[in-house]
């Protein structure tokens, strides 16, 4: 099997496989090539596709940067890729992605995989500003992506996360640019679809990491209730970061569900 194939302009993509079309959403700590284990683990069956949202990576930014913004872009990316419709596959910030293009073009999704993300921002209590100053108050100090990207993600994973996907996530985070998780920091605490969760029609997979604190496991159940046609699946030992920290189990979860989508 040849090597992804990378696209850049607008918007940038990496690609691997033939075959029904599964685009891969990161989340606010990555870039197109944090789905490696996903693109080699699932080629064989889809045509694997993982973006870099606008302002990441080497896709240019919107401004300014909203999810209904994420969502057009999202389907222009469909659009390129001469994709009728997809399954969207997104981590975190990413499944808030894919939850706003699902209500946006229901017609353009045949299945959304929603990995350790929520129904909504705050939903325990976080204040929005307060959380957008932990977040850039590096950036605000003159450090960049790169340099904060190993301690984040150390507080947001496993205690086992170790070894080459460790080494691959920090360097798909050492790709953000400032500019970019800036602008990230601000979209993010305006998401809310609490409400439209029912809207939702197509089949959904809602996959938890057990020791995520980041995104916890009310989120997912909420997701997973609020959503008719869900089902929530749990990986355990592995925190935030579930397609990296236990590649095979959420490969295996992805390929299963996706097999049985009509």
């Amino acid at each position: 099997m040849s090597g992804p194939t990378d696209v850049d302009g607008d918007p940038s993509w990496r690609e691997l496989g033939s075959g029904d079309v599964v685009v891969f959403l990161h989340g606010l700590g990555g870039t197109r090539t944090a789905w490696e284990p996903q693109l080699e683990g699932l080629a064989d069956r889809w045509r694997c596709v993982a973006w870099d949202m606008p302002g990441y990576g080497t896709s240019p930014a919107v401004e300014p940067l909203t999810f209904e913004a994420i969502a057009v872009a999202l389907v222009r990316l469909l659009d390129h890729l001469e994709a009728e419709r997809a399954h969207l596959v997104g981590l975190s910030f990413g499944g808030q992605h894919a939850l706003h293009t699902a209500l946006a073009a229901p017609h353009r999704v045949r299945s959304l995989v929603l990995a350790d993300t929520s129904p909504a921002f705050g939903l325990d209590g976080t204040d929005p500003d307060e959380w957008r100053r932990a977040r850039t108050d590096s950036l605000d100090r003159g450090l960049t992506p790169a340099d904060i990207a190993e301690p984040v993600l150390r507080s947001v994973t496993g205690p086992d996360f170790a070894g080459r996907e460790f080494e691959r996530t920090v360097a798909s985070f050492g790709r953000i640019s400032s500019d970019g998780l800036r602008a990230a920091c601000e979209c993010l605490p305006t998401h809310d679809v609490r409400d439209r969760l029912a809207e939702i029609a197509c089949p959904v997979l809602v996959i938890q990491g057990e020791l995520d604190e980041e995104t916890p496991l009310a989120y997912a159940e909420l997701l997973a209730e609020g959503i008719g046609d869900a089902r929530l699946e749990v990986i355990d030992g592995v925190g935030h970061y579930t397609p990296a920290e236990a590649p095979e189990a959420f490969n295996r979860l992805v390929a299963a569900f996706l097999e049985d989508v009509p």
